[in-house]
């Protein structure tokens, strides 16, 4: 099948013998089905699929290479737009590891609000998830269900950070500024109803035998082959790997937060569906540990020449005033060395990998993003199915394309 310039054209089709009855054709790349600019180009024999080949790029923005002539604090910005459903944990990561080859000491009160912020983005994201995935199997309602509490999430995020969605809150040595007065009651007022909502979302879905039936059974995975892809977060948690970074590696204190990891054998997309469904109840319950013992004290390290010190300080002190306009203009140098650190983001474990030359600008920043493995496993999860089941397997696995491609 001929193709044009650039297009992946499929050999010999696996089946022998079959060739006359497959045939090759695109899903994507804006197929609403697709999760994002997503190219998937299929070999199929009547209904079942044969191969799957994703084609990615379209949104290739070349992030990492950017980050290269931007101040450390200014990468912050650019981590927002590689995964938009979860910018906070993006943030995270990164400042996590330049803090690392700072040597930086957060102060506990950061660390917590870090925790209970990277809860939220957890909820944020899955909610977005859950209601595109209803979606594309039929269930058109329970979109509009979870966007009613999404909502209520982005206003929180805005109050604290003045921003939606590219909220850029997290700073290196700490957050950019307080919370507002108001903002941990308002989150307090949040979860106490939002398990009802994931009550309400199960009763719409789990009994609904046509949900069931689309979800049960398709797109297996097992935990060997889960492993050997690269497969991280709850798609392998419902292959049964029991394995999550803020409980095995912590970071940010979540050392001192007491919570149960979800996992299933089944290995298939419901698994995947009742897993992500429990772990938004395990994050109500971070949320209101990291509510009921928020230490006091500062938001950011003791380190004048690398923290941008208070608006207030700078308006009176001259010394507050010069570490402000060097760390502005000429940023802050950081020593020589290279670090990875990972996180447990909504999609799995994502790391960032930066490397110092000793200057304030990285040498390196290479992301380790989770959806770019997971992507590898749905040829795996597809094989031998119903063209149609490829619609409920690409929703399982919840990728995100702004950090598949970067």
């Amino acid at each position: 099948m001929a193709g044009s310039v650039g297009t992946p054209i499929l050999e010999a089709p696996v089946a022998e013998g079959a060739s006359d009855q497959h045939l090759v054709l695109n899903m994507g790349p804006q197929h609403p089905s697709t999760h994002g600019v997503l190219r998937l180009v299929l070999e199929i024999d009547g209904e079942i699929v044969i191969r799957v080949y994703p084609e990615i790029g379209y949104l290739h923005t070349g992030i990492e290479k950017t980050c290269e002539a931007k101040f450390y604090q200014q990468v912050i910005p650019l981590t927002d737009r590689i995964d938009y459903l979860s910018p906070m944990a993006n943030n995270l990561c990164y400042c996590l590891a330049v803090e690392k080859l700072l040597e930086l000491e957060i102060p506990a009160k950061a660390q917590w609000t870090r925790v209970l912020l990277a809860e939220l983005t957890r909820l944020n994201s899955h909610l977005v998830w859950l209601g595109t995935h209803a979606m594309d199997i039929g269930a058109l309602t329970v979109f509009l269900y979870t966007f009613r509490e999404r909502e209520e999430i982005l206003r929180l995020f805005e109050a604290v950070a003045g921003q939606r969605m590219m909220t850029s809150y997290f700073r290196i040595g700490g957050l950019s500024m307080e919370p507002p007065l108001d903002f941990f009651p308002r989150v307090q007022a949040f979860i106490q109803t939002f398990p009802e909502k994931i009550d309400e979302y199960s009763n719409l879905l789990t009994g609904n035998p046509i949900f069931v039936n689309r979800l049960k059974g398709v797109g297996p995975l097992s935990a060997a082959d889960a492993i050997a892809l690269g497969v991280t977060g709850p798609p392998l948690r419902a292959s049964g790997v029991d394995i999550d970074l803020r409980r095995d590696m912590p970071y940010s204190s979540y050392e001192k937060f007491q919570f149960k990891v979800p996992i299933s054998t089944a290995g298939d997309t419901w698994a995947r569906y009742l897993v992500r469904l429990d772990e938004m109840r395990e994050s109500v319950k971070i949320i209101q540990q990291a509510l009921d013992g928020m230490p006091e004290g500062p938001i950011k390290a003791d380190a004048p020449k690398i923290v941008l010190p208070d608006r207030e300080k700078m308006k009176t002190q001259m010394e507050a005033l010069i570490h402000h306009f060097k760390i502005v203009t000429e940023g802050f140098a950081v020593p020589a060395g290279e670090v990875y650190q990972g996180i447990e983001s909504p999609r799995g474990q994502m790391g960032y990998y930066v490397v110092s030359d000793g200057t304030a600008k990285p040498y390196r920043v290479h992301m380790r993003n989770p959806s770019f493995a997971t992507l590898q496993a749905v040829e795996t999860m597809a094989k031998g199915r119903l063209l149609a089941d490829l619609v409920a397997v690409i929703g399982s696995i919840d990728i995100v394309l702004g950090e598949i491609d970067r």
